[in-house]
């Protein structure tokens, strides 16, 4: 049984003239008559009563249709929705991020994403940027949203957010005075800081800083920035971090610049094709550039 011939069917039975339905198929009387000649044989019953002045549905058509119309409905809609997925207009979109993403360009790309895609479900992932490689190296992720990764085959970077480090002080530190700190001042200090397991370009660019010098003695690790700005408040240690981590207005806390001003940079990771990756891509750079203006 050909799809075709259920299709040429449901138009003969809506207009119950077979010139007409022909002339809406964009085909010839002759062959849609075979055709649904061919469906009767096929199914063993006669759908049509057909005389030289009408055709009407016998018993067995009138059932035949009304079984048939909603699920070719079913599957013209499930055809749509598959030609929108392609398009990345419909389906779903798993976007990883790094937590310090939630206070840069992140939350009006989320706005301007759901505005574009209503129709796109939009999952999401907090994750360290090391997580988020892994899983979109094994196609779990469309998007990751990562903090100075490491350039690996299979994920795409581009640039999306560039912000000034900062280092984070408990109150009456030594150098809480101090507008801008360089990083020999810091020399003595324990540090709070990411584990290199999971967030290894980071790490390793904050080693970077004391290039040359004793690397920073590292007393606590937290996967979280929120956690590790609570080790600090504590006491327990200095931290260097994304600039953006001084929204969090917490007393026990200061920010300071570092001396030079060295950056961190925050890129879109992607893998796999996903058409609706794209979009969220853009809009995140719309994001970026806004907040630059």
């Amino acid at each position: 049984m050909e799809l075709r011939h259920l299709h040429y069917f449901l138009v003969v039975a809506e207009h119950l003239h077979f010139g007409r339905a022909a002339e809406e198929l964009r085909m010839s009387q002759p062959p849609l008559t075979v055709a649904v000649k061919k469906l009767e044989q096929e199914l063993g019953v006669q759908l049509f009563d057909r005389t030289t002045r009408s055709v009407i549905l016998t018993p067995a058509g009138r059932m035949y249709l009304d079984r048939i119309k909603p699920l070719l409905a079913d599957l013209d809609k499930a055809n749509q929705e598959l030609t929108e997925a392609g398009l990345g207009l419909r389906g779903r979109l798993n976007v990883g991020f790094v937590s310090s993403a939630s206070y840069a360009t992140m939350p009006s790309a989320l706005r301007r994403f759901r505005e574009l895609r209503p129709n796109v479900e939009l999952v999401l992932h907090p994750l360290t940027t090391d997580e988020q490689i892994e899983r979109l190296l094994e196609n779990n992720l469309d998007l990751g949203i990562l903090r100075d990764p490491t350039r690996v085959p299979g994920v795409e970077l581009q640039e999306i957010h560039a912000e000034p480090l900062v280092v984070a002080l408990p109150a009456g530190h030594r150098l809480s005075a101090n507008e801008q700190i360089a990083t020999e001042d810091l020399a003595d200090e324990d540090f709070v800081l990411f584990p290199f397991k999971y967030m290894s370009g980071f790490y390793s660019l904050v080693h970077s800083l004391f290039d040359g010098r004793t690397p920073p003695r590292i007393v606590e690790r937290a996967i979280h920035q929120e956690t590790i700005l609570g080790l600090v408040a504590a006491g327990l240690g200095v931290s260097i971090l994304p600039a953006s981590v001084s929204r969090f207005q917490m007393p026990e806390v200061s920010f300071h610049p570092l001396v030079g001003e060295p950056k961190t940079r925050l890129y879109a990771g992607m893998g796999a094709s996903n058409p609706a990756a794209q979009t969220f891509l853009q809009c995140l750079l719309e994001a970026e550039l806004q907040a630059q203006n």
